[in-house]
């Protein structure tokens, strides 16, 4: 179990002892400084006056506080046990642990820093408290670093290992990724990619809570609060119809498809939360006009089926329609519902390794390392 040690000396100071000091020797940053760094978050706002020399690994840190000893097993079971709104029979199963083993590491931290982190009702935990949150807040900053340091030590080591976790929506994985896992496959045989599929929110959620390195999704990431992206690519949406439908005569001006048009039939779409459904029904709204949606699904597979059925008009994705290929034909509709942008994010302040960036370079044709770190911040 890595551990951070701060050991009192006779004149009351404290050092920094990290179990990864091996790691100064493979980049120029001091690992004390980012350590050091890390944890004046909670010193400066718990009111303890904070300072450091980084020139060596145990450089001093002046802390007007007593005796500190944490560990960072303690900050790994306070995060996860947030994230599964405090139950830490949850948390335990997540970490392959016990939940005793869980809420005694949790009262030894509150014990070390002398401030309540849970609010509880008898023995349940009901959430946070304003301290609780600061810490919580610290100990989320300290994890992130932990994991920066061990990714730019396997760059600096020149070490092409290690797992590349993609977070995204069925129509990405389907009809965007291919080609580009492809190419990143063959690139970076000895990199593990892991396609982790969900809606938007979820996607977000995961980016900021550590479970994936890259997202992608067209609703919910561009403001989201802790993430940065950058456009993809843009896209319309698409009516679907089988062979000999009604809607099959503005197959030669697609352009004077409306919004009346559509609502004559009953429709198949996406969920509220995926692909531009916003928008659809924004369109729909703003026109007065309350279509049936008879149908609605997470993919445009399942809306190609249903729609192939004779069930209802599909309106999704145009990057998921080919009609040589579904057997369908497909009318564009960005004069109905306008243009969608996919985007794709990281968490902001996470480090990114060298085939993280390989992988973005190859989604996005004409974009290079700098440019990349360029857009993420701005």
């Amino acid at each position: 179990m890595t551990e951070l040690h701060f050991i009192a000396s006779a004149k009351g100071k404290f050092w920094l002892r990290p179990a990864l000091r091996a790691l100064t020797s493979l980049c120029d940053v001091s690992l004390a400084e980012i350590a050091a760094s890390a944890f004046s978050h909670l010193f400066t706002r718990a009111g303890g006056q904070f300072s450091h020399n980084a020139g060596h690994i145990n450089s001093p840190l002046a802390i007007s506080t007593r005796k500190f000893c944490v560990n960072l097993q303690q900050f790994r079971f306070l995060r996860e046990a947030a994230r599964h709104k405090f139950s830490l029979t949850e948390a335990a199963r997540a970490l392959h642990t016990s939940q005793p083993g869980i809420s005694k590491a949790i009262i030894d931290l509150e014990a070390e820093l002398g401030v309540p982190i849970f609010a509880r009702h008898g023995k349940r935990v009901k959430g946070l408290t304003a301290p609780g949150q600061m810490v919580l807040d610290a100990a989320e900053r300290i994890m992130q670093d932990v994991d920066n340091l061990r990714k730019l030590a396997r760059d600096y080591a020149g070490s092409p290992e290690g797992t590349l976790r993609v977070a995204t929506t069925h129509t990405q994985a389907r009809y965007v990724l291919p080609t580009v896992v492809q190419a990143f496959a063959a690139k970076y045989p000895q990199v593990r990619l892991k396609l982790l599929q969900a809606n938007p929110p979820q996607i977000a959620a995961m980016l900021i809570h550590g479970q994936a390195d890259i997202g992608m999704a067209t609703e919910s990431l561009a403001d989201h609060h802790g993430l940065l992206s950058i456009p993809v690519y843009d896209w319309q949406h698409v009516a679907i119809i089988p062979p000999g439908h009604p809607l099959a005569k503005f197959v030669t001006t697609p352009g004077k498809l409306t919004l009346k048009d559509l609502a004559r039939h009953p429709l198949i779409t996406y969920e509220q939360l995926f692909a531009g459904r916003s928008k659809i029904d924004a369109a729909f709204e703003a026109a007065g006009i309350v279509p049936s949606i008879v149908l609605e699904a997470i993919d445009a597979d399942v809306i190609k089926t249903y729609v192939q059925t004779g069930m209802g008009v599909g309106i999704m994705a145009g990057v998921a329609a080919d009609s040589q290929r579904d057997g369908l034909i497909v009318l564009p509709c960005g004069h109905l519902f306008g243009r969608n942008v996919t985007r794709l994010a990281v968490k902001e302040g996470a480090y990114l390794r060298g085939f993280v960036y390989s992988f973005i370079e190859t989604l996005v044709p004409g974009w290079d390392k700098r440019r990349i770190e360029e857009a993420f911040k701005a």
